[in-house]
């Protein structure tokens, strides 16, 4: 399974061109279905509209890259009519409220974790205090835009069943115990026999008195030495693994400046056109109307509320 983070942000690369294709930017929900249906990519023309690459093309995500057998992989906004109303909905999963069948909200979804099969296996969430946990598929009932419905028991149903039968076969096999009282039958003739022996006990009595000077198992506290291996907390070396991620900021400064240079360009391209459509917040507010200007308001309203690729896609 690879988490949503281990996804985006990576570069997809044509195996059989050998050239990068763009950057991967966003998941692709199809929340009836619970499975990943596309990956979005940014590249240089990103400005032009949305592009997307079929979860189903994707041939493996790496450590560090995508990789697809070409670029004939990815679709362009007019060619993907069957993810259009997935694009549509808009459905992120992360980010919303993650409530359960009874009303109670137990925090907000945090991660993803998908399967080769793009399918999502389960979701982390955090509650208000910090804490993280983890809920599967299958007690996941809804992917909605604004709330994950989840039935925190749903993998508990069928558990008692299994238990309770075992049980109730062995119960039967109990009742042979009646035999038992034959016992004591056989034992009460041993009773006669010990009285003829007892004048035999005195005699072993003197070799008693002896076993008392075999003090030596007082040899015995010296078990204690066993604690030497408190040397284990020793393992505390792997502490200086978190001096690897000096690495990636050198990578992360270059792809800002990458990111804040295709900003401009996608500015200046929007700047003074028209949107064809009303775009909105994810909670309502119009940011711009149809037919109204693209302003540096305007801009700057839709790059808050990551609506930057949806108002490109909607302009004359």
């Amino acid at each position: 399974m690879k988490k949503s983070v281990e996804i985006l942000g990576l570069p997809v690369i044509s195996i059989t061109e050998g050239r990068e294709l763009g950057m991967s930017k966003t998941l692709l929900i199809d929340a009836k279905n619970g499975t990943v249906a596309a990956v979005t990519i940014e590249d240089e023309d990103w400005y032009r509209g949305v592009k997307l690459i079929p979860y189903e093309s994707v041939i493996a995500i790496g450590d560090d890259a995508v990789t697809v057998t070409n670029s004939e992989n990815i679709l362009s906004l007019s060619d993907a009519g069957d993810y259009e109303a997935l694009l549509d909905e808009n459905i992120r999963v992360i980010g919303t409220k993650a409530i359960t069948k009874s009303g109670t909200i137990q925090g907000n979804i945090s991660e993803l974790f998908i399967g080769d099969d793009g399918k999502i296996e389960k979701c982390e969430i955090t509650a208000p205090d910090g804490t993280t946990t983890e809920v599967t598929c299958d007690q996941i009932s809804i992917f909605g835009k604004q709330v994950t419905v989840i039935d925190p028991n749903g993998e508990k149903k069928n558990k008692p069943v299994t238990p309770k039968a075992p049980e109730a076969a062995e119960a039967p096999k109990a009742a042979p115990a009646p035999k038992a009282p034959e016992a004591p039958k056989a034992e009460a003739p041993a009773p006669k026999a010990e009285p003829e022996k007892a004048p035999e006990a005195p005699k072993a009595a003197p070799a008693v008195k002896e076993e008392p000077k075999k003090e030596a198992p007082k040899a015995a506290p010296a078990a204690p030495a066993a604690p030497a291996p408190k040397a284990e907390p020793k393992k505390e070396a792997p502490k200086a693994a978190p001096a690897a991620p000096a690495a990636p900021a050198a990578d992360t400064a270059k792809q800002a400046a990458a990111d804040k240079a295709t900003e401009e360009r996608h500015r200046r391209f929007l700047l003074g056109k028209k949107a064809t459509r009303d775009i909105k917040m994810d909670n309502g507010i119009v940011i711009v109307q149809a037919g109204q200007d693209i302003t540096e308001e305007v801009l700057q309203k839709a790059k808050l509320a990551n609506k930057f690729i949806e108002l490109s896609m909607n302009v004359r």
